[in-house]
């Protein structure tokens, strides 16, 4: 029963005092903070006291369990009961012990070897308890932050998961089907996800100096090419506290803020942990408002807030992949920029205006991609944001968080310009493709900030929409929006007092949408009335208008339109009586033969009942009197089919009685009961199959009419009964069951506890007096303290009259089916199953007076020393036990009825099915329904959602939803049942149903099964007691049992989706009983491999296990430091907690028992081990079972203590079993019992400045600048660096080298303490002999010094598993690392031959299998001494030099993946083999082409995971490939550019770098453009005249530079996606070159020069630029416009569009630049050519769109006198004569201006500015130029049309009447004939 999300809000201050006053008096302390709601149940009085005792019993046990060292079951379920006590009661305890509760779980989620499912019930509990932290501030509680670092390492980054010794609940198993991996992905995120937010709720209480100690921890881990600057990035994000006090900061935010803002501002290619520092910054400014200035990064953040929305621009663009996968999580986006809002500067908001601005048109409906989703969001969650900052600013009770400065709160000027900055883009989306939910919500916010500005636009597209027919999304759109603002509507208030007077028209416009015909429109009409019904009282006050005379003019319109309501009432009624009349079933359906109703016929009912009965609650007796009448004919005058009309008019019917019940239970029950007496009369109708459609509508009336007030209903008690013992044993189904529900509904009203008026107003509504005026309610809140609820309890008469009922209908039904058990009487099935039915609807009816059932407890299930009781809550019910308890007797009256039936009639499946109900309920029902429940709560937060005022906050919700929300609390206790004892009668029940479960008929199994499985949740440890009655099903031995009892077991086992796996209880006990007979039932007769669904059964089994299965612990044992926390609770006062402490004896008791229990465990565990190897010793095993057998044996490795060694024998002999499947499952088990048997290398802490190497290095230098600040490449870490000079080649050397495997050390700044491996005489022994090992080893070292172990071990290896799609497998190179690590070079010798023979067979298989085991090799001799390793690397050298000469187009890749795990984390210095041989000339042609291109790839896999370490490699490298960078092959292009990217990857430009020693871009590109001179001088165009087979000759320079030029762009493609930084300066120097070869047209039949050259442009246009890099970019771009290329110039500006975009907010700050923009872009408006003068007008429209150039007088003027500009006369020409092509200057000039009209009037496609009419007057006087003028003006005409088309009825307002006729001659098209 989780209802982690129960609503928690902040309350009024009202009155605080004295309620703490009071509180302290009653419960002896000041609760922190309870659930208010309590306080308004009717039985509120009993509540304290019992709360107090829980609370002591938790308090007493939990300490109790602590010391007593039982983690399970004490600890476990006493913090259980803790959550479910803050579940009831919220936090109802004093703040000392809740700081006790805090430490306590804290030291429980932190115990070392805790397992995870606890981890994660404790962390929980633990987040619920800091998750409000006002409550605790940093002086009364400060938490580590150490221990929480270890265990999200431990967890998240677990060295010993990927072999397989730790089982988390979700990691990736060897053996998952693919529809698991997604539920195992949303597993791992839970894991991650409370981790995070464990970390996140304890983050404000880290102490002062933790800040210092985390970047002491995880700056050295900074180094951006390596996998751990992700982790720092994470770790940084997760812990950095941000929340200090103001005195704090210096030891805060302010020693890592400058360096990380420049870091982030510095990288410019989106790698994937920028995400983290944008979550850290948001988080960072939310928290310190007004501490931090911003300013100078407000337009970057701006900018890359931009890039990260991916907006397509322009036509030519290619979207980097990076962009999409790493982009920015809007709500962190979100957060940021309400956070940076307000304060002096006001800049944000400028930005903010201008971003949304330039990203208007993208909302328009027309457009849509998969930026769309980001939007919407983006524009939904903004307002909320900026709600939720004004809260805290304005509303929000202090707190110790620090304040927000005066200076920088958000000003009332702030927030107009906020709602007046998102009005317009909200307002278009509106009627966006993804649905007008998020336009509703963002409204809602914003109606709450300015309702003046938001409510009136969305009223004139209301009012418009609701008299259109023809476009009902447009009402279902501005309808729902309508709902959003619906309260701020209502209210009116300063802001928006005319706001009211809408509501009466609104409401009568939308009644024609409850139309029969369109579903969508009818419901959201539903929605609509009933939103603003429940706001407003209806009732008539015109008459006050003369009555009073104190009225403003807005209250006397409302007054005198109130009259309405009357008639709103009764037209709605009349709609409503239309709408049924048209769904009755002969008119719906004739030819189906369904009786029920369809899913959309129960929302329309679910729709019309609840706005009926909203609309009737909140009427005045006067209305609602008119429309009871105008009911009650309507019901009784005609006879309603009883399957949709009639329950539609039945459930308005129960409307009318709930609201007023007296008045109209006098009108319906005397009609009824007369009717149908009246049919009755007769006795032959009792015995008709087919009833009288009058008598059953009649009996649907009554039986719905009833479920009103109980003490109502007891006027007519003796009709009632009377109709009652008529109709309920009639012959006709569905005429006894109506009289079911009529006896059910009477039952229920009157003995159950609820709410009887949900009115707004506190008392309903009388009518207007000279005091009271019901206009001033509308839209009030309910007020929390006064909410008045009339509650009905049932009194003493209506618990008479239920159980006289009891006495009179259930009693007999009872005997009659003992009669029948017993064989007295004999009843035909169908009566059976009406009894049953008759007794199910009493138990249904009664159940919460009816005590639960009791019996003896049953004994010994399991050994504990604290004591579990289960917690009763007070649920208003005193149980009267001096009457018969009739649950009891209904139990012992249905259990022999139910033997007797399988016994006799075991096909009688509908009396099954109703047992199987009655067992349900006669177990948990008290009252209510789980599952009803969780709906309730459900629709609850959905309503509360969309009318909240989330601005002033404090329970300001109307009244309905807070009594609604009380009801619900008393609903939450009365399901409340945890810990259940478990008695016997629970066990005959649980057992009845496992026989139930295990039936013949599979529809009784399923239904059954899923009782049994909520049962077995309920109470405590019955599953132990029925599994082995579920095992003696599976049971081999016996033959007695049928195919449907073994697959009902198996379900049994299998458990539900969501409730427990019988199969996989994590306890040692439970799985060594049901693991072992899973296999074993693979023996059983009634098994058969051949049945499909049996052999799905235990694939989903096996599958289940192996995906919830997580490793159990063996050791719990419970640190010290946790008992000492448990004694401070034990010995805490208010209240005391119960049992004491426990005595020496007892813990001693206590200790020992905790070291039985680790003993137990273990040997449990050996036992388990043991009887599955039994299984599979078993030959007749079949194979399926043989394979689950060892799946569960491989779930058995674990960390903590090594597998049996018989199963280290069974494993190593499966290396060569024959099947594939066990093999693979072997060598993943053999290499996680090799990483057991790991001899531990002991590891000594250094301070990294006295490694004698690095002071060597420093001294060189004078230690000038030690430790300074600077990363990169410094004087002292040069020494790690590749230097083939100072190679270690001997053994001294090699002992003396001090080398450091992970690659991130020392590249940023080095850690306090580095880890180093000690000295190797201090390291275990090598060589051990076979005497000195231990059994494992021993097995494991025989089999593999066996030469045909070995063989066949290779032989298979070496086998192809699926063709084409064999990888390098992780796994085999682990087990081969494992046994080179292990067992030194001992088996090098057997598996020398098979090397030397497998390199040279050129097969993928083959090849992939001998780079499995060198990579192995290499990596397991990490610490072989050295004359080992030279021996290894004699016999390899030559190995991997036949090998990369063999390499193959399959195995290229595997040899790179061998090479490259080969060298990761390895200092290169130990390598140097490796790397010499690698770089023993790459290209040299041998092997042609191909090969070349492998062996770079295979170096540069190598290369790449040293990173900056190898600066001597790389330059070796670079010199080398220089030359042939001209390669005539494309693969081999492609293959440098990527290496390329690799070698100057390392070239950075961050924050505190030093200059790199690697190659440097810079030097590099000099180089390059020297020798592609005679390209950049040469103006005649460049073709690719190189044939690409190499000819001899033709050697000229220019060739060369056309090949060189091909392979440089391959460069610049790759290194744009995986670089940090772009190398701009460098870059621009290319430009020229590209731009004069890239192609203009889309045309892919270009030559692969030409496609590279334009996705280069397009990838750097996306670039990210810094400002000082603009004035460069410009300036290149404006010297290439010059250029006589019109290709180039053309090329210019779309480079612009995309470069501008995507560096929008960087160039608005620089007013120079955005002038030089203009200024080309009009320049190239007036170029000679056509397409040029054609793509800077979209260019300049498009700048004009995204408002980055604004049209002003100037240029608009500019362009008039263009377009004016007088054409020569045209000559006549002879005909012939040649027509002259060269266009007139003056034609050009004249085009130009009228162009830039043209793109005036297209950069705003959706509306009409006042610029526009004028514009467009101008441009039609050129229909009738010259070409090509007058093609550009009829193209812009018919664009201006297609876009302006939809609302052209608004836009037609901005013309005059003569510019409108001018505008209609142009815009309709002439007619042909005329």
């Amino acid at each position: 029963m989780t209802i982690s999300n129960i609503i928690e809000v902040e309350e009024p201050h009202l009155g605080e005092c004295n309620m703490k006053k009071e509180a302290f008096e009653l419960l002896g302390f000041v609760p922190q903070k309870d659930i208010v709601y309590n306080k308004l149940l009717p039985y509120k009085d009993k509540l304290d006291e019992e709360s107090n005792e829980i609370l002591a019993q938790i308090k007493g046990n939990l300490g109790r369990a602590v010391q007593l060292r039982e983690i399970w079951p004490g600890v476990l379920f006493w913090t259980r009961k803790l959550s479910t006590y803050m579940r009831l009661y919220g936090r109802k305890f004093s703040k000392e012990d809740h700081v006790l509760f805090v430490k306590l779980v804290y030291e429980l989620v932190t115990i070392p070897k805790l397992e995870i499912s606890m981890m994660q019930s404790f962390a929980r509990l633990l987040i619920s308890l800091l998750k409000k932290k006002e409550l605790l501030s940093r002086d009364d509680l400060e938490l580590p932050w150490r221990p929480l670092y270890e265990l999200q390492d431990r967890i998240l980054y677990s060295k010993t998961e990927h072999l397989g010794l730790n089982w988390f609940p979700s990691s990736l198993r060897p053996r998952s089907s693919s529809k698991y991996l997604i539920v195992k992905l949303a597993q791992r995120c839970s894991v991650e996800a409370v981790l995070k937010a464990l970390i996140k709720n304890c983050r404000p209480y880290f102490p002062e100096s933790a800040t210092q100690e985390m970047l002491d921890e995880w700056k050295p881990l900074m180094c951006p090419f390596d996998v751990t600057m992700q982790r720092a990035m994470g770790y940084f994000e997760l812990f950095l506290p941000t929340t200090l006090p103001r005195e704090l900061h210096d030891k805060g935010f302010k020693l890592w803020f400058d360096d990380l803002i420049k870091l982030w501002v510095s990288v410019q290619n989106l790698p994937s942990w920028e995400v983290h520092l944008v979550s850290l910054f948001a988080r960072l400014a939310n928290d310190n408002i007004g501490y931090i200035d911003w300013d100078p990064y407000i337009p970057k953040i701006f900018t890359r807030i931009l890039r990260s929305l991916n907006l397509p621009v322009g036509s030519s663009q290619m979207l980097v992949s990076r962009y999409l996968t790493n982009a920015y999580d809007i709500s962190h986006v979100v957060i940021w920029i309400s956070a940076l809002l307000g304060g002096p500067s006001k800049q944000t908001q400028t930005q903010l205006s201008g971003f949304f601005n330039s990203i208007a048109s993208f909302f328009y409906p027309s457009n849509h991609g998969r930026w769309l989703m980001k939007l919407m969001k983006l524009l939904q969650r903004l307002p909320a944001s900026v709600v939720r900052r004004l809260h805290r600013e304005r509303y929000r009770t202090p707190t110790w968080l620090s304040p927000i400065p005066e200076s920088h709160r958000l000003s009332e000027q702030d927030i107009t310009d906020f709602v007046e900055s998102m009005k317009q883009p909200v307002l278009l989306a509106m009627f966006s493709k993804t649905g007008s939910l998020d336009a509703a919500q963002a409204l809602q916010n914003l109606a709450l900030l300015r309702p003046e500005l938001v409510i009136p636009p969305v009223l004139e597209k209301t009012y418009p929409a609701m008299e259109t027919l023809t476009e009902p999304h447009q009402l279902i759109a501005t309808l729902s929006c309508m709902i959003g603002v619906a309260r701020s509507l209502v209210t009116g208030g300063q802001g928006f007092p005319e706001g009211p007077t809408h509501m009466l028209p609104l409401l009568m416009r939308a009644l024609p949408g409850v139309d029969p015909n369109d579903f969508r429109k009818c419901m959201i009409t539903f929605q609509f009335i009933a939103t603003f019904v429940t706001l407003v009282p209806l009732v008539d006050c015109s008459a006050a208008v003369q009555a009073r005379d104190d009225l403003t003019q807005v209250e006397k319109e409302l007054c005198s339109a109130s009259a309405e309501f009357e008639d709103f009432v009764l037209q709605f009624i009349d709609r409503c009586f239309a709408l049924i009349d048209t769904s009755t079933l002969e008119q719906t359906r004739e030819e189906m033969e369904t009786e029920k109703m369809t899913n959309l016929e129960s929302l329309v009912e679910l729709g019309l009942s609840s706005t009926f009965s909203t609309i009737l609650t909140q009427c005045s007796m006067k209305i609602f009197q008119v429309a009871l009448e105008k009911m009650f004919n309507f019901a009784t005058t005609k006879i309603f089919e009883t399957h949709v009309a009639g329950r539609m008019v039945a459930d308005m019917c129960r409307a009318a009685a709930k609201c007023h019940p007296a008045e109209a239970l006098k009108l319906f029950v005397p009609h009824c009961c007369n009717a149908i007496l009246h049919l009755t009369a007769n006795e032959e109708v009792l015995n008709e199959e087919e009833l009288d459609k009058e008598l059953m509508w009649n009996l649907q009336l009554l039986s719905e009419v009833t479920r009103v007030d109980g003490d109502k209903l007891l006027l007519y008690s003796s009709q009632l009964v009377q109709i009652l013992q008529l109709t309920l044993h009639l012959k006709c189904k569905m005429g006894y069951n109506l009289a079911c529900k009529l006896l059910y509904h009477i039952l229920r009203s009157t003995s159950l506890i609820y709410p009887t008026d949900y009115c707004s107003v506190p008392g309903g509504f009388q009518q207007h007096t000279n005091k009271y005026l019901p206009i001033k309610d509308w839209g009030r809140p309910g007020d929390l303290w006064n909410l008045d609820i009339q509650w009905h309890m049932p009194n003493a008469e209506e618990k008479e009259f239920v159980f006289c009922l009891l006495d009179l209908l259930l009693k007999p039904e009872l005997q009659r089916l003992q009669r029948h058990t017993q064989g007295e009487q004999d009843i035909s099935r169908d009566d059976v199953l009406q009894s049953l039915s008759i007794v199910h609807h009493c138990l249904l009816g009664a159940g919460s007076l009816l005590p639960p059932l009791h019996g003896e407890p049953v004994p010994e299930l399991i050994d504990n020393m604290v004591q579990l009781y289960e917690t009763n809550v007070y649920t208003g019910v005193d149980y009267d036990l001096s009457r018969e308890n009739y649950r009891e007797d209904i139990c012992k009256a249905i259990r022999p009825l139910l033997h007797h039936t399988l016994e006799h009639s075991e096909d009688d499946t509908k009396s099954l099915f109703s047992i199987i109900k009655i067992i349900n309920d006669l177990l948990h029902f008290k009252g209510s329904h789980k599952h009803e429940f969780d709906s309730r709560w459900k629709s609850f937060s959905l309503v509360k959602k969309s009318m909240e005022n989330r601005l002033h906050g404090s329970k300001q919700h109307i009244r309905a939803l807070l009594i609604d929300r009380v009801m619900l609390q008393h609903e939450l206790r009365n399901l409340t049942m945890e810990g259940c004892d478990y008695m016997t009668i629970h066990q005959d029940l649980i057992n009845d149903l496992l026989r139930l479960s295990t039936s013949r008929y599979s529809q009784v199994r399923s239904k059954a099964q899923n009782v049994l499985f909520t049962a077995l949740g309920t109470y405590n440890f019955c599953c132990r007691d029925i599994i082995p009655a579920v095992l003696k099903y599976l049971d081999p031995n016996r033959t007695d049992v049928t195919q449907q009892q073994f697959k009902g077991a198996l379900y049994c086992l299998l458990g539900s989706n969501s409730g427990i796996c019988l199969a996989n209880l994590q306890y040692w006990d439970c799985i060594a009983v049901t693991w072992p007979a899973i296999v074993r039932s693979g023996m059983s007769p009634s098994m058969s491999l051949e049945k499909p669904s049996v052999v799905r059964l235990f694939d989903d089994l096996a599958d289940k296990i192996h995906r919830q299965y997580e490793t159990i612990g063996i050791d719990f044992s419970i640190p010290e430091s946790c008992v000492d926390v448990a004694l401070k609770l034990m010995k805490s006062s208010n209240p005391e907690p119960t049992p004491r402490a426990a005595s020496e004896q007892e813990e001693l008791e206590g200790t020992q028992r905790e070291q039985q229990k680790y003993k137990d465990s273990v040997q449990k565990y050996e036992k388990l081990v043991a009887d599955l190897l039994d299984c599979l010793s078993d030959r007749n095993m079949p194979w399926k079972f043989e394979q689950i057998a060892i799946g569960f044996l491989t779930l058995m490795l674990r960390d903590d203590h090594p597998l049996p060694s018989s199963a280290v024998l069974f494993f190593v002999q499966s290396l060569n079993h024959d099947s594939l499947l066990v093999r693979n499952a072997a060598i993943s088990a053999v290499s996680g019992i090799l990483k057991q048997l790991k001899r531990p290398h002991k590891k000594v802490a250094v301070n990294p400045f006295d490694i004698s190497e690095l002071k060597n290095s420093q001294q060189s230098c004078d230690g000038v600048g030690l430790r300074c600040l600077m990363a990169g490449d410094r004087p002292d870490n040069q020494w790690l660096q590749y230097n083939s000079s100072r190679l270690p080649r001997s053994q001294q050397d090699w002992d003396e080298c001090c080398f450091i495997e992970k690659t991130h050390w020392g590249y940023s700044t080095w850690p306090r303490k580095l880890m180093l491996y000690a000295p190797p005489e201090e390291q275990p022994k090598q060589d051990k002999s076979r005497e000195e090992m231990n059994e494992s080893e021993q097995i494991i070292y025989d089999h593999f010094s066996d030469q045909l172990f070995i063989d066949q071990l290779v032989k298979f290896l070496s086998l192809e598993d699926l063709k084409g799609n064999d990888k390098f497998s992780p796994l085999r190179f682990c087990l081969f690392k494992g046994l080179f690590r292990n067992f030194d070079d001992a088996f090098l010798p057997l598996l020398k031959p098979h090397m030397e023979r497998l390199v040279t067979d050129s097969h993928e298989s083959t090849q992939r299998c001998v780079a499995e085991i060198i990579s192995g090799l290499i990596r397991g001799s990490k610490h072989w001494s050295y004359s080992k390793v030279e021996k290894l690397w004699t016999l390899l050298c030559p190995l991997l030099r036949t090998a990369l000469s063999n390499i193959t187009i399959e195995t290229y890749a595997d040899w790179g993946t061998c090479i490259a795990t080969a060298c990761e984390s390895r200092d290169p210095r130990k390598l140097h083999w490796l790397f010499e041989l690698l770089m023993e000339s790459p290209v040299n042609g041998e092997g042609g082409s191909f090969v070349d291109a492998c062996r770079l790839y295979v170096l540069q896999g190598g290369l790449a995971q040293q990173e900056w370490r190898v600066p001597e490699l790389l330059h070796r490298l670079l010199q080398y490939l220089e030359p042939k960078l001209t390669q005539v092959y494309k693969n081999v292009r492609e293959r440098i550019g990527s290496v390329l990217t690799y070698i100057f990857m390392i070239d950075v430009n961050l924050p505190h770098t030093q200059p790199t020693t690697s190659p440097r871009i810079g030097e590099f590109t000099e180089r390059v453009l020297a020798r592609l001179k005679p390209l950049t001088e040469g103006e005649e165009e460049i073709q690719n005249h190189v044939v690409e087979e190499n000819i001899k000759g033709d050697h000229d320079e220019r060739t060369q530079a056309i090949k060189l030029l091909k392979t440089v762009l391959k460069w610049m493609m790759t290194s744009a996606g995986r670089s940090f930084s772009s190398a701009v300066p460098e870059q621009l120097r290319l430009l020229p070159l590209l731009f004069k070869i890239a192609p203009v047209e889309n045309d892919d039949s270009y030559d692969e020069m030409k496609r590279d050259a334009k996705t280069c442009l397009s990838l750097m246009s996306q670039g990210l630029l810094y400002s000082e890099q603009i004035p460069q970019v410009l300036s290149a771009l404006e010297e290439i416009s010059r250029s006589s290329s019109w290709h180039a110039r053309y090329t210019v500006l779309s480079y612009l569009q995309i470069m501008v975009f995507y560096n929008l907010f960087t160039f608005l700050c620089d007013a120079k630049a955005v002038s030089d923009v203009r200024a080309l872009v009009l320049r190239l408006l007036e170029d000679e050519q056509l397409e040029v003068r054609e793509m800077a007008a979209t260019t300049l429209s498009g700048f004009l769109q995204c408002n980055f150039l604004s049209i002003d007088e100037p240029m608009q003027s500019h362009f008039e006198s263009l377009s004016k500009t007088r054409l020569p006369k045209r000559k006549r020409r002879e005909w012939g004569s040649v027509v002259d092509t060269i266009p007139s200057a003056d034609l050009v000039r004249r085009h130009a201006g009228v162009l830039g009209l043209s793109a005036c009037i297209l950069s705003s496609p959706y509306d009409v500015p006042t610029w526009m009419p004028q514009i467009l007057m101008g441009l039609s006087a050129h229909l009738n130029d010259t070409q090509p003028i007058e093609m550009t003006v009829k193209k812009t005409l018919s664009d201006f049309r297609r876009t302006h088309h939809d609302n052209w009825q608004e836009h037609k307002q901005k013309f005059t009447d003569d510019q409108l006729l001018v505008l209609t001659d142009l815009l309709v098209s002439p007619c042909y004939y005329a």
